[in-house]
């Protein structure tokens, strides 16, 4: 895995690959090239670059080329609700075959913006508390996709969190309650529940922006015996860096929802596969340029999860891993 000062220089050589493979909405190509559309919540940095290169690698396995019998069209909201809601008026008038909407943020947009065009989501937790679906195996209008992971998870993160960390006394769980499921209630009461039961004090820390973040987790580092999880949220991922340079400082063991955070110095992280879910996204969104429809195609619970530990950052903490730990990892940083 490159270092930051690698990423960075990688950034400046690929910054506009995505936007210039995608072909202008304009432009003219040969008779039944279908059109794609692409909205993300996500900074257009070399982790979506990874995402959408096996997104568009499933579509060619699929009989799908960019540039033959094919057009994607990208947009970035990087967490912004107002942004998203622009971007998706803008994907919609483009009028495309298909839209793969990464997260609930930009699937509601979407949702807000159309239905007639067949949508296909992934890195959504509850679609049908959401609204975006009318059941798991009859989604019933014109989305469809790939479900991230359950509320249980939140308990997951506390006993995994308490288990390398046996002397934690208060837990926090932060989020942005205008992306993620219920307003955070959703994550919030299975983490509440599983703190009962693991005698920790469990602390909600709701942020909108970047001083909060800041606020928060400080405020937490306050405190020995302080841990901190972050649930799938867009909005912490775009502030991924922020968060894990704060717990690193103030000592504050965490987990997070993507390898990625770990692969960044985060200490462990529990969640599926993100590129995978592109992968299996690009097969549903071929069946649907095939004629399929949302309705019909059922939303799909995910099939890989990784759980991934930075063992320097926890030795920078002075935490030992369980050895039953490290034997269930699917990745050791060391």
């Amino acid at each position: 895995m490159p270092n930051k000062v690698g990423r960075r220089e990688f950034l400046a050589l690929t910054g506009g690959a995505l936007a210039e493979r995608a072909i202008p909405a304009n432009a003219q190509g040969p008779i039944g090239v279908r059109a794609v559309a692409a909205l993300m919540g996500f900074a257009n940095d070399a982790e979506a670059q990874a995402r959408t290169e096996a997104f568009e690698r499933g579509l060619e396995r699929e009989g799908w080329s960019l540039g033959r019998n094919l057009r994607i069209d990208y947009r970035y909201a990087e967490g912004d609700s107002a942004r998203m809601q622009a971007l998706a008026q803008e994907l919609v008038e483009l009028k495309p075959d298909c839209i793969l909407a990464q997260s609930t943020p930009a699937t509601d947009a979407l949702m807000r913006t159309t239905r007639t065009i067949p949508i296909v989501f992934v890195a959504v937790s509850d679609p049908i508390g959401s609204g975006f679906v009318a059941s798991m195996a009859r989604p019933g209008g014109n989305i469809t996709g790939f479900t991230v992971l359950h509320a249980s998870i939140a308990g997951k993160y506390l006993a995994i969190l308490k288990e390398m960390v046996p002397q934690l006394v208060r837990v926090a769980i932060m989020y942005n309650p205008n992306s993620v499921p219920a307003g955070g209630k959703f994550f919030s009461r299975p983490f509440i529940e599983s703190a009962t039961k693991l005698k920790v004090r469990p602390i909600t820390a709701e942020v909108h922006d970047k001083s909060e973040i800041e606020n928060a987790v400080t405020t937490l580092g306050r405190e020995s015996a302080s841990g901190l999880i972050l649930v799938p949220d867009n909005f912490m991922s775009v502030h991924r860096d922020l968060i894990i340079s704060l717990t690193a400082q103030l000592r504050i063991p965490a987990i997070y929802p993507y390898r990625y955070f770990a692969e960044a110095g985060g200490l462990v992280s529990y969640g599926v596969h993100a590129i995978d879910q592109f992968r299996r996204a690009s097969e549903y969104v071929s069946r649907l340029l095939r004629g399929a429809k949302p309705a019909d195609l059922p939303v799909q619970a995910p099939t890989k999860f990784e759980l991934v530990i930075n063992i320097g950052t926890a030795k920078a903490l002075g935490i030992v891993i369980p050895k039953i730990l490290l034997a269930g990892a699917d990745g050791v940083i060391e």
